[in-house]
């Protein structure tokens, strides 16, 4: 029989967490440093609830598996309590409106996690022009491959399985059939991902550091969706 409850929290509140969940059925606990394997588990048993100790929920990663659970069409009845010692649990709507269909709402959720880690512009304009990059543009960040999302003259933003961390200084490259650029760079804001149909990944925000502004303007225009 599938458990009735998942229960995810640092080890030393594991205990404490399972006591407060009442339920009929069977309760599975991870620790808060085994996201994925919760996720993988989640996904196959399918659990009624899924309770995430409070300090947990607020880092990247469980904020990341809020959004994988909720981008997940097949997962739209499990309800999702954040539990804390000194309150009530709190419950996190995982259904999307009626009107969005299952790919929007997808698309929405990565957006947002997208947008809130982004810092706003202190001006409110961007400083330079950004081009969403057309398909899948390569990029290298420190030497390892992610994807490039969209780019300007003075930053980027960029996909990678390898972490990347706010004020990290990475080395980036770009290449094409015009050659290749390779610059200092530091990372801006960063966030942790966990996408239905890949591992998990960061999404970051790069400033550059040093790059030849008209080449990479150059790459923008030769790469950026029409």
């Amino acid at each position: 029989m599938p458990a009735a409850a998942l229960v995810i929290a640092a080890e030393n509140l594991i205990s404490a967490l399972r006591e407060r969940v009442s339920v009929d059925g069977d309760i599975i606990t991870f620790a808060d440093t085994e996201p994925i394997q919760a996720l993988q588990v989640i996904i196959e048993e399918r659990p009624n609830l899924v309770v995430l100790e409070r300090l947990f929920a607020a880092t990247p990663r469980g904020a990341a598996l809020i959004n994988r659970i909720k981008a997940d069409p097949a997962l739209l009845q499990l309800e999702i309590r954040v539990v804390s010692h000194d309150g009530e649990p709190v419950r996190v709507p995982t259904r999307p409106h009626a009107e969005t269909p299952p790919a929007a709402h997808q698309a929405s959720v990565e957006a947002e996690a997208a947008q809130a880690s982004a810092p706003l512009d202190q001006r409110g304009t961007r400083r330079a022009q950004r081009f969403r990059m057309a398909g899948a543009v390569g990029v290298l960040v420190d030497g390892n491959a992610g994807t490039l999302i969209d780019l300007s003259a003075i930053g980027a933003q960029v996909v990678s399985t390898s972490v990347l961390k706010p004020k990290q200084r990475v080395r980036i490259g770009l290449a094409d059939d015009h050659g290749s650029l390779r610059f200092n760079a530091a990372v801006a804001w960063a966030s942790f991902e966990i996408p239905p149909n890949s591992g998990p990944r960061y999404r970051a925000g790069i400033e550059f550091v040093d790059a030849d502004a008209a080449s990479v303007e150059g790459f923008c225009h030769r790469h950026k969706a029409s």
